[in-house]
C-alpha cells in the first residue's frame, strides 16, 4: 500500500466520519487504527504497537509538537489571568460604548486578526481571547467568530513576509532565495486575498449562506452555539477583581507580541548578527513561540502583582485552570498529528508528488490550476499547509519554469495549500480556530466549508486565465469583480440573507 492511493485512505476516513458523526475524536482514531492496519499490512499486533511507537508517541516526542503544546498551555493561561483581573470584562465594556453595531463588532475581529500577522497559531487563540466577550455581547454566532479567527489566520500569514509561514516557505526552497519568491508571489496569492475580500463583502452585505446562516440566524435569538449548550466552561473566566481597566487586557496582549517576535527572531539568530528578515526567514517558530509566551506570562504576573489586581495565589492558579482550557484543542492536535505522521509512513508525499512530476511538463499554460488543485488535495487529506507546500515546491521550482509563470505557479501552490488547511476537519490551525472561539469544532468546519469552496472556485478561475495572461493586477482585478459578482448573486437572486 505504500506510496498508492490506499495512502490517502486514512485520512479521507477520519474526515468523512468527522463529518457524519460530528464526532472528532472517534473519527481520528478510526483514521489512525486504519493507517496503522495498512502500514502493518493488518497485522493486529504490530498495527497496535505501530499505533503508539510511531503514532502517539512519535508525535509527542517532536520538539515542534511540544513547542507548540507548551504555547497553547502558558497562552491558555494568559487568557485566564487576563479575565481573572477583569481586564476582558473591561474591554467589553469599552468596546460596547464604542463599537455600536454587529457589522461594526465584525469588522474589528476582522482587523484584530488582519493586525496580527506573525503566526497563525498566535492569532487564532489571541483574537479568540480578546474579542469573544464583544461578539457575544452583540449576538455573533460562535462558528462566525470561529470563521473570521481562520480566515484572518493562515490566509493573512501568507501574504505577510514578516511571519512564521514566509520562514517555513523560505526554508523549504533550497538553492534559491525563498524569501524572495515568497514576496514575489504574494500578488498572485489568489485564495489568500480572495479570502479576505469576502469578509469585507459579506460583512458589509449582510449576506450568510450554508449552515452559517442558520448559525447566525440563532444567535441573533440568544442561541450563539446552535448546538443547545456551551462548548466549554467559563468558570475559568470569570473575573476575581473589581479594579479591572481595559490596560490589564491590552498590556498582557501587546507583552505577548513582542515577546513572541523576539523569541523568533533570537531562534533565527538575529542576536548573533544576523538580519532581521533572515532571522525570521531561519526561525524556529514553535521554540521562539513556547519562549516568547513563557517570558510573556512572566511580565503579565509581575504586571498583575505591581497593580494588585490579583494576588500570588490567584495567579498560580491560573495554571491548571489554562491547561484545562486547552485540553480539547491539545487531545484533537495530537490524534491529528498522530494521523499525519501514519500518513507519512504509508508514503502520501510520494504517491502524489509522483502523479504531479509525471502530468506537470507539457501543461505550462494551465500549470497554475493544476498546482492549485493538488495543493488543495494534499493540504484537505493531510491536514497540513507546511508540508503540502514543503512537498510540492521544490518539484515546482524544478520544472524549470520560464520567470513569470514559476512565480504564478509557487503562488498557487501556497494558496491550494491554505485553502487545503483551511477546509480540512484534521488541521492543526483550523482546531486553533475552533479553540479561539470556544465554538464546536465540527460546527466550525461544517460552516466555514461553502465559504472556503466558493473562494477556492473563483481562485481556480483566475489561475486558469493567470498561467496565459501572467499579469498579477489583471487577475486580481477580474477575480475579485467575479467574486463580487457570485456573492453579489447569491444575496439577489438566492435570499442568502434574512
Amino acid at each position: 500500500m505504500y506510496a498508492t492511493f490506499w495512502s490517502l485512505v486514512p485520512p479521507l476516513v477520519a474526515i468523512i466520519l468527522a463529518l457524519i458523526t460530528k464526532e472528532v475524536y472517534s473519527s481520528l482514531f478510526v483514521g489512525i487504527v486504519t493507517a496503522a492496519l495498512f502500514i502493518t499490512n493488518f497485522n493486529v499486533a504490530s498495527a497496535y504497537t505501530t499505533m503508539f511507537s510511531d503514532g502517539f508517541i512519535s508525535s509527542l516526542a517532536d520538539s515542534g509538537h511540544v513547542g507548540i503544546l507548551i504555547f497553547l498551555v502558558i497562552l491558555g493561561t494568559i487568557v485566564v489571568l487576563m479575565n481573572k483581573a477583569g481586564g476582558s470584562a473591561a474591554y467589553g465594556k469599552w468596546a460596547q460604548e464604542k463599537i455600536k453595531t454587529r457589522k461594526g463588532t465584525l469588522l474589528a475581529t476582522f482587523a484584530l486578526g488582519a493586525l496580527i500577522f506573525v503566526d497563525d497559531y498566535f492569532n487564532c487563540l489571541t483574537v479568540g481571547s480578546v474579542m469573544r466577550p464583544v461578539t457575544d455581547k452583540h449576538n455573533v454566532s460562535r462558528a462566525k467568530l470561529a470563521y473570521l479567527i481562520d480566515a484572518t489566520a493562515a490566509p493573512v500569514c501568507m501574504i505577510a513576509p514578516i511571519s512564521s509561514w514566509a520562514a517555513a516557505v523560505a526554508g523549504v526552497v533550497e538553492g534559491t532565495d525563498g524569501l524572495t519568491l515568497f514576496i514575489n508571489a504574494i500578488p498572485y496569492n489568489l485564495y489568500s486575498l480572495l479570502t479576505i475580500a469576502t469578509i469585507i463583502i459579506i460583512t458589509l452585505w449582510d449576506i450568510d449562506f450554508g449552515p452559517m446562516k442558520t448559525h447566525e440566524k440563532n444567535a441573533k435569538n440568544g442561541d450563539l452555539f446552535t448546538s443547545g449548550e456551551k462548548i466549554a466552561d467559563d468558570s475559568a473566566f470569570n473575573a476575581v477583581s473589581e479594579k479591572g481597566k481595559v490596560i490589564d487586557l491590552a498590556f498582557p496582549v501587546i507583552v505577548l507580541i513582542a515577546c513572541c517576535i523576539i523569541g523568533m527572531i533570537y531562534t533565527g539568530g538575529f542576536f548573533e548578527g544576523e538580519s532581521f528578515v533572515n532571522s525570521f526567514a531561519n526561525c524556529d517558530a514553535p521554540t521562539g513561540l513556547s519562549m516568547g509566551s513563557v517570558a510573556a506570562l512572566l511580565i503579565t504576573i509581575v504586571f498583575y502583582l505591581c497593580r494588585k489586581v490579583l494576588t500570588f495565589k490567584v495567579c498560580m492558579g491560573a495554571f491548571p485552570e489554562g491547561f484545562k482550557a486547552m485540553i480539547s484543542p491539545i487531545l484533537i492536535l495530537t490524534f491529528a498529528w498522530t494521523l499525519s505522521g501514519l500518513t507519512g509512513k504509508l508514503g502520501a508525499a510520494e504517491y502524489v508528488s509522483g502523479i504531479f512530476e509525471g502530468s506537470a511538463a507539457g501543461l505550462a499554460g494551465m500549470l497554475p490550476a493544476i498546482v492549485f488543485l493538488v495543493a488543495i488535495f494534499l493540504a484537505f487529506s493531510t491536514g497540513t499547509s507546511w508540508g503540502t507546500f514543503g512537498i510540492l515546491l521544490p518539484i515546482v521550482v524544478g520544472i524549470n519554469l520560464p520567470g513569470n509563470l514559476l512565480i504564478i505557479t509557487i503562488a498557487a501552490c501556497l494558496a491550494g495549500a491554505v485553502c487545503g488547511d483551511h477546509c480540512s476537519p484534521i488541521s492543526d490551525t483550523t482546531i486553533m480556530a475552533s479553540a479561539g472561539a470556544q465554538c464546536d469544532h465540527i460546527n466550525h468546519v461544517s460552516t466555514q466549508l461553502p465559504y472556503a469552496m466558493l473562494v477556492a472556485a473563483v481562485s481556480f478561475v483566475g489561475y486558469c486565465i493567470a498561467g496565459f495572461v501572467q499579469n498579477a493586477w489583471a487577475i486580481l482585478a477580474i477575480s475579485l469583480v467575479l467574486l463580487g459578482a457570485v456573492l453579489f448573486g447569491m444575496k439577489k437572486f438566492f435570499l442568502v440573507t434574512d
